[in-house]
């Protein structure tokens, strides 16, 4: 089975002379096709630049990175975009969600990007809002939702593409503790049905509900079972 990422001896510095610091160093990851991983760390630990090389966000200094199989080795900007767009579903703390859109333009996006028809990404988002219990909530402005269903709208949106990873930085930060709780249910109930998964997060509780914890520290990552 070809992984989904395979980045192998990846280093990345800020800062130049005495100022140079790794923020991560020497780091090789594997994540097959069905994962639920969480990469743990505090703040300043390097789980952010590890998020941002993974999410095609970032370049490292060194190693090399494959995502589904393409090279994200030293690309035009226009490739990482192509790849971001097909390869990577986002889910983000804060949600990300353009306020004057509706819930159905949000989700329509990522397909309208890839220069599919209105009407056919129309239909794609809202099978995908229904999937994700939203519905009925299709016209609704992120203003008129609550934070669960705006992030259920960005689950949405990272899912309409059919993209084979769902990256999620901090899913249930912007979340009170129920709320989240039923987030991280739903990621479990995605990953049940064969998708993978990988979530950043600072909180031992959240990581736990993975299969796979990576933890992060000084830039150097521990692997071990959830």
């Amino acid at each position: 089975m070809e992984p989904i990422i395979d980045m192998s001896h990846v280093s990345k510095t800020y800062g130049k002379g005495e100022n140079r610091v790794f923020a991560l160093k020497d780091v090789s990851l594997t994540v097959y096709p069905g994962e639920f991983i969480a990469i743990l760390g505090p703040s300043g630990s390097g789980k952010t630049t590890l998020m941002n090389i993974i999410g095609l966000i970032d370049k490292p200094d060194s190693g090399t990175y494959f995502i589904d199989g393409t090279s994200a080795h030293d690309q035009p900007d226009r490739v990482y975009s192509r790849l971001r767009n097909e390869k990577i579903g986002f889910v983000f703390q804060k949600f990300n969600l353009i306020a004057k859109y509706n819930a159905l333009h949000n989700v329509a996006l990522p397909l309208l990007h890839r220069g599919m028809g209105y009407r056919d990404a129309k239909k794609a988002a809202v099978a995908t809002l229904e999937k994700v219990g939203l519905g009925n909530r299709q016209h609704h402005r992120p203003n008129q939702l609550s934070g669960g269903q705006q992030q259920r709208v960005a689950i949405a949106r990272a899912l309409v593409g059919s993209c084979p990873l769902i990256l999620a930085d901090e899913p249930t930060g912007a979340l009170d503790k129920k709320t989240g709780e039923e987030i991280l249910d739903f990621f479990m109930e995605l990953n049940g049905e064969g998708k993978t998964i990988v979530m950043i997060t600072h909180d031992p509780g959240i990581a736990a509900r993975a299969k796979r914890i990576i933890r992060v520290e000084d830039g150097m990552l521990d692997t071990f079972n959830g």
